[in-house]
């Protein structure tokens, strides 16, 4: 049994922990990230890396990612990133082996290794966060696409394109924790930084007509993007995962609007490892790629 420094990018916190290759998180911590500085992640990896005994670095980062090479052509939310041989920037830096991949693919690589995912074949994860992301798992094998863009949910069309920005109307724009907290304060006159999505669901909780509608509204728009996953891909399961499953009835109520569609052959259900998923699913990722 050997030991991994693993670590989760986000827009504005590092996630580090060892992680044995059984899968046991021995230790984590987690630093923000001001302003999405790249060069803070790189020294946040190193240092941390130095001060543990491990056998290698797993990384699960934001944007398009070569999983063989780690090299990310677009880093998502750290534009530092964009074209940047990572994995031989920081072996280099730790002289350890390194690996690397989309941080949306690790939520579903982790479903399959220590999940409700290990004896399916072919299910997809989506994350629900600021975006929307993807994992796509086809005979029992993490699917990338020609250009490791694959799984990118948020950019399938929530609704037909009205103008000559049809940017504007895919998931990431029109379904997402930030657009409903953005809709909520525009609606209420506050301030986006005042409102939280806690505050959202408990006015919708309380009957508020305001955060009713644009709850459905937003229960409307995933459903509508699983609608369209489930007849491209057939998966037997999708697991969700995102800050947003911390409601504790936020499945019964995707299911509730989702029996609106008449899809009920498709399972629906919850990442099993929320916030750890990233971390555990990059060292999965590691250990298949020395395997291999």
């Amino acid at each position: 049994m050997k030991n991994l420094a693993a670590f989760d990018i986000g827009g504005t916190t590092l996630k580090m922990g060892v992680v044995s290759s059984e899968g046991d998180i021995l230790q984590h911590e987690k630093m923000t990230i001001p302003d999405f500085d790249g060069e803070l992640i790189l020294a946040g990896i190193s240092e941390y890396t130095k001060k543990h005994d491990v056998a290698g670095v797993a990384i699960s980062a934001p944007g398009y990612i070569n999983p063989k090479t780690g090299f990310i052509t677009m880093g998502g939310a750290i534009r530092a990133f964009d074209n940047f041989p990572i994995r031989e920037y920081l072996e280099e830096k730790t002289g350890l082996p390194v690996t690397v991949e989309n941080d949306a693919n690790c939520v579903a690589l982790c479903e399959k290794w220590l999940g409700g995912a290990q004896d399916l074949d072919y299910f997809l994860c989506m994350t629900i966060g600021t975006g929307i992301g993807g994992g796509i798992f086809i005979d029992g094998k993490l699917y990338s696409g020609s250009r490791f863009r694959a799984g990118e949910f948020g950019y399938l069309f929530s609704d037909r394109p009205g103008s000559y920005e049809p940017g504007n109307y895919t998931m990431n724009q029109t379904t997402t924790l930030l657009v409903l907290r953005r809709q909520y304060a525009a609606h209420t006159g506050k301030n986006l930084n005042e409102v939280t999505g806690e505050e959202i669901f408990a006015a919708y909780d309380n009957h508020d007509s305001i955060a009713e509608k644009l709850i459905h509204d937003f229960y409307t728009g995933l459903c509508t993007g699983l609608y369209n996953l489930i007849y491209c891909f057939d998966p037997s399961h999708i697991f969700i995962g995102g800050g947003i499953t911390d409601r504790p009835t936020f499945l019964a109520e995707l299911k509730h609007h989702m029996a609106f569609f008449g899809l009920r052959d498709t399972e629906l259900e919850l990442v099993s490892h929320k916030n750890q998923a990233g971390l555990l699913g990059a060292v999965y990722h590691h250990l298949l790629l020395t395997e291999i």
